[in-house]
């Protein structure tokens, strides 16, 4: 095993289809107009010196060490700054361009510390290979003069540190906060001798900086350095796979010694990220071998007892005898699974195929039901598939963009950065959200316009934007008489064009100016090509799955789909949500989005494993738990999800789970789930397994093993163990085995294989014979379900309102540095920037209650009370109020209620009534948690397995 060296070729790559020769040292070479000659050369074979330019960014020509001669011009031009033109004769290497290279590298050497040998850099450093490339031996200048060396190190940041005294002041750093990651947090302060890089005249830790690691990739010395690779030293081989955090999928080039990873770099040639990260992929992976981890299996009678560790047969065959018990004494249906969206597409087909086959039922579900449930519903109603419509580049196409209900700045932050990008270059944007999120308003970036709708009000704006473009004859007649179902358009075409559909109709009801609406609306409906990306804040209402069939109506009737740069795109939260629907896990559906009544669907499932399979859908995560709060639903295996934090109504859902007989869990932590569990299951980390996710752009990816699982097996092998132990063996040998029934069994995979994978690096689905290399944008030329259908979508006010008692509205979110339940991120350096969640509140609504920045505050619904401390923020407007959810002592879920979407049962987290009073003790909630948490970890401590 060796490093994975990427090509750097200085520049970035032009983008013209018109190609022109050249010579470099003699080599013919053909490259795309607007290459620059340092690219060519490397094309050409030859290396151009360089220091200051790196193909992530813009070209910069400071550095003067990349000077070629072309033959018939004067001078010595920097080659990463001068295009290539046809027919030029470029020499990258004469005594002449020698000569003057060395004397450049002797003035950078001349102020910069010579301690390689101790240097944190040594062995990949490029000032180090340039001074060795350029033939320096020696430097004339001394260091009695004025010098840099003595610089303060700036070690604020958990992840990394900036040594000014090994800066070259390249600019590569700043250039990379500025292009790749769009923060604008640094620049060079001062001139000449004095100039420095600087965020904004703050440490790291006190700037604007957000740790995405991109100034670190792109500096060529040690002056900014990952503080893992200071500890360890070099990595000597490393791995490429995907990121378990976000739906965006990242790929990174895990940099191991041994079995230890030194640190994780964003891989250039990821699709979906192409070399950039975040904060959380990139440096927040310490969780893996986090103490808190369960590394042997556990097992206990009551969840009063304390845990006792046993062996993987031991813990196996109790699970299997408990499951055979409950169902023996209570009915085949008495018993379910859920799998996990942080688990891989073939471990989440397993957990499907086990409660199918070896449970005998259908009662299995997924996270996403909590999340993008009505995604799968609405597009499916009206395009025919369950998924967003274009890959992530097709944003560098879009003429507009809506964001609506989502904060991609914070929740998807790599793809955050390639729209922002487009935005920078001219691109229009209209954010629909009940915050004044990041890109309102940020550095280089902001909305046209902003509709700050009332929380619950989603329907009634799509409808209103629909309105104008239908009585205002904005629709894309041509496209709509071609593509769609004629009926049904002319049904919703009456339905939206009536009055109480106007913008000025429903100002009232909403709170957004119906100017605002009309201007939206004609700018996306005649602003070219016009792009939706939406999140949890459209399908996490009473009326998700209503919302997402409006988006699909407006994209169709103004022709914004089967194209770059329009679609409708679902910005999925965790890495394998959308995998996780594909694979079948929802109580009536097998992979592939079949219903379990179809009877060929189910034929082919019955003949490839060999068993009969229910035609009845099972039961959701919310019947399971009602039927268990009954006393008839009494055994739960759990992969990889913590429901009794991340469900709503978290007293109903801790009620359901200490109705149960038999709990299981497995998982990496002592989740809260966990403290009802009779077993737990130690998992594996994405960093111990093989296997594939599918991002929110249907980008299958591998997920590849570069640790041995330190609990012993693999998710898939575990499952797959139980499954055997309760009476249906699966013969598997490795992961791709599965993927290779996955592909048997589901159309939209039949392509799909770790080999092909492999070889082109991710695939999206649908990848069959007619798109054998995958599909980046759907819907070209007709939509999967053959004509487009418009649903009529009538605006029904949620039952949750705001009243005397409860005066103001709660809405929920992500921040940055946190991630879902805080499970993994919370075990991270990460807790440096939100340590726990807090309230955010308007000022008007603070002082009217007395409450001061930094106050504890009771936040209390009809469903429960807690306490946290609050934020004024004008980021909100009066009468309603956001928290997070990341932090299981917050329990922001006490107080969100049973209300959901109608078709999918996705619980109404963003809207919810509340009161917010000063406090001045925590709630009982809390109190409880508190406790409860001690007893655990104290049965933890008891069993050894708690530190």
């Amino acid at each position: 095993m060796a490093l994975i060296k990427e090509t750097d070729y200085g520049t970035p790559a032009a983008i013209s289809s018109l190609p022109i020769t050249l010579q470099v040292d003699g080599v013919s070479v053909t490259v795309p107009m607007g290459t620059s000659i340092m690219r060519a050369a490397v094309m050409a074979g030859s290396k151009v010196p360089k220091l200051c330019a790196t193909d992530s960014v813009e070209a910069f020509g400071s550095c003067r060490l990349c000077l070629v001669e072309v033959e018939g011009r004067r001078g010595t031009p920097a080659s990463c700054t001068t295009l290539a033109e046809a027919g030029m004769k470029v020499r990258t290497q004469t005594p002449k361009l020698a000569k003057m290279r060395r004397g450049v590298m002797e003035l950078y050497i001349s102020d910069h510390p010579l301690d390689c040998l101790t240097c944190s850099a040594n062995g990949n450093c490029e000032l180090q290979d340039m001074a060795g490339v350029v033939g320096l031996r020696e430097v004339r200048y001394g260091y009695e003069g004025a010098n840099h060396l003595h610089s303060e190190k700036d070690k604020s940041n958990p992840y990394f540190t900036f040594e000014p005294s090994k800066c070259i002041l390249c600019s590569r750093c700043v250039r990379a906060c500025e292009e790749v990651q769009g923060t604008f947090a640094l620049t060079i302060d001062g001139r000449g001798f004095a100039s420095t890089v600087s965020a904004g005249g703050e440490s790291f830790i006190d700037s604007e900086c957000v740790s995405c690691g991109a100034c670190v990739q792109a500096c060529p010395t040690a002056t900014l350095m990952e503080k893992t690779v200071i500890q360890k030293g070099q990595a000597e081989h490393s791995e490429v796979t995907t990121c378990a955090y976000c739906g965006v999928g990242c790929s990174f080039k895990a940099e191991m010694q041994g079995s230890e990873v030194v640190r994780m770099v964003p891989f250039k040639d990821g699709k979906a990220n192409h070399g950039h990260s975040c904060v959380k992929g990139r440096f927040a992976w310490g969780y893996t071998t986090h103490k808190d981890r369960i590394l042997k299996p556990m097992i206990r009678a009551k969840i009063t007892d304390p845990w006792k560790e046993v062996t993987w047969e031991e813990a196996i065959g109790y699970t299997a005898g408990e499951f055979k018990r409950i169902q023996a004494k209570y009915g085949q249906d008495s018993i379910g699974g859920i799998t996990s969206s942080r688990c891989t597409n073939e471990e989440t087909y397993l957990v499907q195929k086990m409660v199918r086959a070896a449970f005998g039922n259908n009662n299995v579900d997924t996270c996403a039901r909590v999340c993008h449930s009505p995604t799968g519903y609405g597009l499916k109603t009206t395009l025919g598939t369950s998924a967003g419509t274009q890959d992530f580049d097709s944003v560098d196409a879009s003429d507009v963009i809506v964001v609506i209900g989502a904060n991609p700045t914070d929740a998807h932050p790599v793809f955050a950065s390639h729209m922002k990008r487009r935005l920078r270059e001219g691109a229009r944007l209209i954010v629909v959200d009940p915050r004044k999120i990041d890109l309102v308003k940020s550095p280089h970036v902001q909305a046209v316009l902003h509709l700050p709708l009332l929380p619950g009000t989603n329907v009634a704006v799509i409808n209103a934007i629909a309105h104008v473009v239908v009585t205002e004859k904005l629709v894309d007649e041509a496209f709509v008489a071609e593509r769609c179902e004629k009926e049904a358009f002319e049904q919703w075409r009456k339905f939206i064009a009536e009055e109480r559909n106007s913008p000025e109709a429903l100002e009232s009801v909403t709170g957004v100016p119906a100017s605002d609406v009309r201007a939206a609306a004609r700018l996306y409906a005649t602003g070219g090509n016009a792009a939706i990306y939406y999140g949890l804040g459209v399908t996490e209402h009473s009326q998700g799955s209503t919302m997402v069939m409006g988006m699909a109506n407006l994209a169709m009737a103004t022709g914004n789909f089967g194209k770059r740069g329009a679609g409708i795109n679902p910005l999925r939260g965790q890495n394998n949500v959308q995998g996780s629907c594909d694979m079948g896990s929802f109580p009536h559906e097998f992979s592939g989005y079949r219903h379990v009544s179809d009877n060929s669907t189910r034929g082919l499932f019955e003949k490839e494993w060999k068993v009969p399979l229910q035609a009845e859908p099972g039961l959701r995560i919310s019947n399971m738990l009602d039927a268990a709060v009954e006393g008839t639903f009494k055994a739960l295996y759990i992969q990889g999800e913590d429901i009794a934090q991340s469900d709503p109504n978290t007293k109903h859902v801790t009620a359901g789970l200490a109705g149960m007989e038999c709990v299981v869990v497995q998982d990496l932590f002592l989740n809260e789930t966990a403290s009802f569990a009779h077993v737990f299951l130690p998992g594996s980390s994405f960093l111990e397994k093989d296997g594939t996710f599918t991002n929110a752009e249907r980008r299958i990816s591998r997920v590849r093993k570069v640790m041995p699982p330190k609990a012993g097996y693999g998710d898939w092998e575990i499952t797959a163990k139980l499954s055997e132990a309760l009476g249906y063996p699966m013969h598997y040998s490795h992961p791709s085995e599965i993927m290779d029934e996955i592909a048997r069994l589901t159309p939209t995979f039949t392509g799909v294989s770790y080999e092909r994978i492999d070889r082109l690096g991710s695939i999206q689905w649908p990848c069959n014979e007619k798109a054998p290399e995958g599909t980046p944008v759907m819907h070209i030329g007709g939509f999967v379900r053959g004509k487009g259908k418009f649903m009529l979508t009538e605006f029904i006010p949620t039952e949750e309102r705001s009243s005397g008692r409860y005066p103001l509205i709660l809405t929920t979110g992500r921040i940055l540095s946190q991630y879902n339940v805080g499970a993994q991120t919370r075990r991270t350096a990460n807790n440096v920037w939100h340590e726990e969640d807090v309230l955010e509140i308007h000022p008007f609504d603070a002082e009217n209650r007395g409450i001061r920045d930094g106050d504890l505050v009771s936040l209390a619904s009809r469903a429960g009370e807690i306490t946290l401390h609050a934020r004024i923020s004008e980021r909100m407007q009066p009468s309603v109020v956001y928290t997070t959810f990341h932090n299981p002592l917050t329990g922001a879920n006490v107080v969100t209620t049973e209300y959901s979407d109608w078709a999918t049962s996705c619980p109404e987290y963003k809207v919810t009534a509340v009161q917010v009073q000063l406090a001045k003790h925590m709630s009982d909630w809390q109190k409880h948690y508190r406790e409860t948490r001690r007893a655990t970890t104290q049965i933890g401590k008891e069993a050894g397995t708690v530190k």
